[in-house]
Formats: structure tokens, C-alpha cells, sequence
């Protein structure tokens, strides 16, 4: 799926029209998936969908063949970040009644836990007390962050006592043309976790907590957190250089 030629893509780069329909047509699904996530921002879905090709075409003009790695994985990043753009430059980005009122309550017992307790309120509580799916409360606490966080968002590695990013935690040691191209599927696997794997990631690298902090955050050891956060990280690993 998504699988593209270098035949194809070095046609479409060089102004062929043809090839360059061609390649949009056989990406669409992608594009849609893509543009699904802003649906309820005040704008109709096609006019979402136009500015996703527009990103999708931007990244076949400046996709080197030479990198290992699929169009339609190098394309996520131009996509999304044409539509962020637009949503950004023509006012603030409109997200849904529902996720602004999550966001509210959320924050609001975030607040009230810290205060009550002096520790942060897990995502389970969270779940709990609102009544809320925990996959929803990730999504709304997901929806303020921006697109670049996880290549920004650092944490102290302890075995080398440096702040490093999530980018650079699970990079395979490739040539940095690969490395960053590898950057921009990491958001959309994320997304495909299971639950307790994504408060994990979440609470590691979003929160920038310790192994120790996220296991008294979700009642569990810090060998448990070990292992799931090395499952995941191995996991990306193996997706990034599929």
C-alpha cells in the first residue's frame, strides 16, 4: 500500500503531470486519513483534503529516491504540516466543542489533584473520574501539543546522563538524511499503541518523567516500565526501517 515507484516519482518530479495525478490518486487514502483528524474545525473537509495535496505534492518534490524510506512515510510531515499551517495562518486552529470541554476539565483536575496531593493525576484517574475513555483523554491532552513536540520534547538519559529526544533515543544510528526522514511516522505510531504503552510514552517523553515517576503514576513497577517502553521503543524501531 502506498508502495510507490522511483520510475514514478522521478516523472512527476521532472513535470509530469500524469505521473504526479497518478501518485495522488495512489496515495489518497493517506491524504484522507490525514485530513480526517481536523473534521470539526469550522472549515469544510474538502477544502482540508485540497491543502493535504498540496503538502503531499511539496514532499514528492523534495523526496530524494535515495533515502530509505517510503514516500508515503516521508509525505506524513508536508501533509500534516500544510494543513497546521493553513489552520495556523487563517486563525487559531478550531478544535471541537468536545475536546475544548475535555481540555477544561482535564486541566482542571490536573490542578485540583496537584494541589490536593502534590503528584500528578495518572491518565487512569483521569479516565476515571471524568468518565472518559483513557485512549479520549490522550487524544484531547494530544491535540494541544504541536506537530514537531516529539523531535523538540527531550528527557535525561540515564544511562549517559544527556538530554536527548525520542528521535534520538530510538534512531538506528542511520545517515541523518534517513534519520530524518524517519521522524515523521513516529507521531502516527504513537497513535496505534495500546493504551498502557501510550501512557507510557506519553508520561516519558510528553511529561518527561523518570521510569520511577511513570510507575507510581500508573501503579506499576519500574521494571514493568522498563520493559514496555523498550518493547515500544524496539517496536518503532522495526516499523521505521520496514
Amino acid at each position: 500500500m502506498y508502495d510507490n515507484s522511483v520510475k514514478s516519482i522521478l516523472k512527476a518530479q521532472n513535470g509530469d503531470q500524469d505521473e504526479m495525478t497518478k501518485l495522488i490518486e495512489d496515495n489518497n487514502g493517506l491524504i484522507w486519513s490525514i485530513v480526517k483528524r481536523f473534521s470539526g474545525r469550522g472549515y469544510e473537509i474538502e477544502d482540508i483534503y485540497q491543502i493535504g495535496c498540496i503538502g503531499f505534492i511539496k514532499s514528492i518534490k523534495r523526496f530524494d529516491v535515495n533515502y530509505d524510506v517510503k514516500l508515503s512515510t516521508y509525505a506524513v510531515p508536508y501533509i500534516l504540516g500544510e494543513i497546521k499551517r493553513f489552520l495556523r495562518d487563517d486563525g487559531p486552529i478550531k478544535l471541537s466543542r468536545s475536546i475544548k470541554e475535555l481540555n477544561i476539565k482535564i486541566k482542571e483536575l490536573q490542578k485540583d489533584y496537584l494541589n490536593k496531593t502534590g503528584e500528578e493525576i495518572s491518565l487512569s484517574k483521569l479516565s476515571e473520574e471524568l468518565k472518559v475513555s483513557k485512549e479520549d483523554i490522550a487524544m484531547a491532552i494530544d491535540s494541544n501539543t504541536p506537530i514537531d513536540s516529539l523531535e523538540n520534547t527531550s528527557y535525561r538519559d540515564n544511562k549517559t546522563d544527556k538530554t536527548i529526544s525520542i528521535i534520538e533515543k530510538i534512531s538506528t544510528g542511520v545517515d541523518e538524511s534517513t534519520l530524518i526522514s524517519n521522524k515523521i511516522a513516529i507521531q502516527e505510531l504513537i497513535k496505534n499503541l495500546e493504551n498502557r504503552e501510550k501512557e507510557v510514552i506519553i508520561l516519558r517523553y510528553y511529561k518527561e518523567k523518570t521510569q520511577t515517576q511513570v510507575a507510581k503514576i500508573l501503579g506499576i513497577t519500574q521494571v514493568q516500565v522498563s520493559r514496555i517502553e523498550k518493547k515500544v521503543l524496539n517496536s518503532m524501531k522495526v516499523k521505521l526501517v520496514s
